[in-house]
C-alpha cells in the first residue's frame, strides 16, 4: 500500500481530529479513506445519472422522463416498504398474534 502526507492548517487537523474520534474510526487515515470512498461514489452516481437522463433525451428513449422517474420513485418507495416490513435477519416478519 502506498501512502502520501497531507499538511493542513491546524483547524483542519483539530476537524479530522474529532470527526476520527466521533465518527468511529480507528485513525485519522480510516477517516480519510471513509471520506475518498464517498466521494468516489458520490462521482459515481453523479455519472450514472448524467448517462441516465442522456438516454431519456435520446431518439430510442421510449418513454418520458416524468414517466420514468415516477415509475422509479414508486419502485423506490416498493423496496423500502419491504425492507420495513423483513425482520431483523432479512427474513419477512409473520405476526404472531392470533385473534
Amino acid at each position: 500500500m502506498k501512502s502520501f502526507n497531507v499538511t493542513m492548517p491546524e483547524e483542519l487537523l483539530e476537524y479530522v481530529r474529532r470527526r476520527t474520534r466521533d465518527g468511529g474510526f480507528g485513525t485519522p487515515t480510516e477517516f480519510m479513506r471513509d471520506l475518498i470512498r464517498r466521494d468516489r461514489d458520490a462521482e459515481a452516481e453523479a455519472e450514472i445519472g448524467k448517462r441516465l437522463l442522456e438516454g431519456l433525451k435520446g431518439p430510442r428513449s421510449r418513454v418520458a422522463e416524468k414517466t420514468f422517474f415516477k415509475r422509479m420513485h414508486a419502485l423506490i418507495d416498493q423496496v423500502a416498504e419491504q425492507g420495513r416490513s423483513k425482520g431483523r435477519n432479512g427474513k419477512a416478519t409473520r405476526s404472531t398474534s392470533r385473534g
